[in-house]
Order: C-alpha cells, then sequence, then structure tokens
C-alpha cells in the first residue's frame, strides 16, 4: 500500500468536516464533490448560497450531500461571530464582521469554534493571504512562532529508517528562518508528521557541520535553534546539528558522532537551514532520485489550515485534502 492510499483510507476512518471558502471555483467544487463521492471527507461550501448554486450549475457539478453554509445570512453570521469572539476575546465582533466579508474568515471561525475541522484556500487567496488570515482567527500551535511547511519524500531505492520515505521542511514558506523560527519548523513538523504517518519523530536540524566540524554564523544559527527546540519540546527527539549523511546514514553517524543520539543516522524528518537549501534539496531528490515529494502542508497554526496551489490539478487537491483530514484527526 503507498503512502497516498493509506492516508485515504485512514481519512475514510474517520471523516473529517473540510470547508472550502472558495465555492464557486470551478476546481473547488470538483474537489468537494469528488472528496464526497469518495467519503473522504465531509464538505462544507462557504459562501453566498446562490453564487454557489449559480456556479455549480454552470460547472454541472451535483451539490447532494453537500453541506453549503450561508456567509452572508445575517443572523447566523452575528451568533457565528459572538460564539467566535466568546473563545477568542483578542478579536472584536467588529473586527470579525467586518473580515467576514472574505468567506474565507468565515469558514475559519467555523472551524475555530469547532464547527468544521479543515479549512481548505488558496486558489483565489495567495500564500500569504491564507497564512494571515490563520494566524488571525484561528492562532498558532502551542510552542510555535512561525508558520512554515512541511512535505514527504517518496524515494525509489532509498532504504531509511521509514523504508522510502523522509519527512522534509521548510521548503515553501520561511525564506531564511532565525534561531527560533528554525525551532518552530523543527517543533511542528514533528507533529505533523507523527499525526499524518503516526511515526515516531526522529528530527535532524541539518548545517554544513556536524557537531562543531564546521563554525560560523551559519552554523551558530542552527545550534542554537536546536537548543531552544529541545528546551520548548522535550518529549520530541530534535538533534544536529548535523549534515545531510550523517543525519540519514548509520554508518556516516557512526563516524561522525561520538555521543548518543536517538536521531543520528535515522532520521526521519529533516530540517533544511533555509529557503535556498530547501528548494534546491527538494528538487535534486526530484531531479536525480525520480522522487515524488508529497506537500508542502502548512504547519504551524493550532487547527489545520491548507493552502493548495493554482495549478494544482483536482486529483492533487484531493491528495491534500486527505492529507488535511488525517491531520485533523491527529489534532484531536
Amino acid at each position: 500500500m503507498t503512502i497516498m492510499n493509506r492516508i485515504y483510507e485512514l481519512a475514510k476512518n474517520d471523516l473529517q468536516k473540510v470547508a472550502f471558502p472558495e465555492a464557486t471555483e470551478e476546481k473547488i467544487l470538483l474537489a468537494a464533490r469528488e472528496c464526497t463521492d469518495k467519503e473522504i471527507c465531509k464538505s462544507v461550501l462557504v459562501g453566498n448560497v446562490e453564487e454557489i448554486k449559480k456556479a455549480a450549475e454552470e460547472f454541472k457539478v451535483c451539490l447532494d450531500g453537500i453541506e453549503v453554509y450561508d456567509a452572508f445570512e445575517e443572523e447566523a453570521q452575528t451568533a457565528l461571530i459572538d460564539r467566535y469572539t466568546a473563545k477568542y476575546p483578542l478579536n472584536s465582533a467588529k473586527t470579525m464582521k467586518r473580515k467576514s466579508k472574505d468567506p474565507m474568515y468565515t469558514a475559519l471561525m467555523l472551524q475555530a469554534v469547532g464547527d468544521v475541522d479543515v479549512t481548505f484556500a488558496g486558489l483565489t487567496h495567495s500564500t500569504g493571504d491564507v497564512i494571515m488570515a490563520g494566524q488571525m482567527v484561528v492562532g498558532l500551535q502551542e510552542g510555535v512562532s512561525t508558520v512554515s511547511s512541511v512535505g514527504i519524500f517518496n524515494i525509489p531505492g532509498y532504504e531509511g529508517s521509514e523504508g522510502n520515505l523522509l519527512g522534509f521542511g521548510d521548503s515553501a514558506v520561511c525564506t531564511n528562518p532565525d534561531a527560533d523560527e528554525l525551532a518552530s519548523i523543527a517543533i511542528a513538523a514533528c507533529d505533523t508528521v507523527r499525526a499524518l504517518t503516526g511515526w515516531e519523530p526522529r528530527c535532524a536540524m541539518l548545517s554544513y557541520s556536524t557537531l562543531g566540524s564546521g563554525s560560523g554564523p551559519l552554523v551558530d544559527k542552527v545550534v542554537e535553534a536546536v537548543r531552544l527546540a529541545n528546551e520548548r519540546r522535550p518529549d520530541l527527539a530534535i538533534d544536529g546539528e548535523f549534515q545531510f549523511d550523517t543525519a540519514i546514514n548509520p554508518k556516516v553517524a557512526a563516524k561522525k558522532v561520538k555521543r548518543e543520539s536517538k536521531v543520528a543516522g535515522k532520521a526521519n524528518i529533516v530540517i533544511w537551514p533555509d529557503l535556498n537549501v530547501g528548494n534546491v534539496g527538494v528538487k535534486l531528490v526530484q531531479q536525480f532520485a525520480k522522487a515524488d515529494a508529497y506537500g508542502p502542508m502548512l504547519q504551524g497554526f493550532a487547527k489545520i489550515v491548507c493552502d493548495c496551489s493554482r495549478g494544482a490539478p483536482v486529483s492533487e487537491m484531493v491528495g491534500n485534502i486527505a492529507m488535511s483530514c488525517v491531520r485533523a484527526q491527529g489534532v484531536k
């Protein structure tokens, strides 16, 4: 069974409710329909009901079995805002009423109060828009100070501690994270990958140095990030600084790491030191190892917020929805 087949089965075992605030977009309607038909999630289209129905008719998408939430019905919206602000008093009712002109904020409020489990957006909103709204409405995960991304490689021929799979982050969001942000990325990556796969995380923070073999500000940043991550989440196995081969190759680790480590040589998650390394690293693995790279998935929010690529086909969107649902199960 491939990792994606396993994820689809897990999603079906405990159906989560997914809010789609860009509900007049053809690909969103098709993805919601497919997820409903395949019993991957319970789909909730959020927006102007008449416009949603008109779009569904135009794109020939049946709405049977799909919930449509009216984001502009005044009485229901007032009740939702009251429930939300009672739970999140830092955001005023006046502010949320203004923000809720965009259905994405309504979807996130529904998620914050527990009426839905996942918010899925990104076709008409930029990644920055999704991140800003998610931070404001649902907030960040405990111990995390920044939003980032995580992915999972499926590498043909690789025999690591989790077979041919390896988690990685961040390759999409944080350009040049400082030590504090890097620690947050590692913590969030551990929680995300564990929720998605059931693995016990062994997270290596990467550098051009292994435990002091090199020196300089770039190494110091990773060393400090390891210290902060261990201080915040001592329950997680996060170690470094390690070169990539030291992180994943037991023979190399045995030569280079002369102290006890739960991670060295058997890492199942690697954390790039910046986006240059992350972007190049992912593309090298994809091009030369012919690997699949599932993701990137946004992480760091208190609840699961998914940003999809504008160019993503419906099949990829359905896969991302399924992964988001499994992560939401793990959060619960």
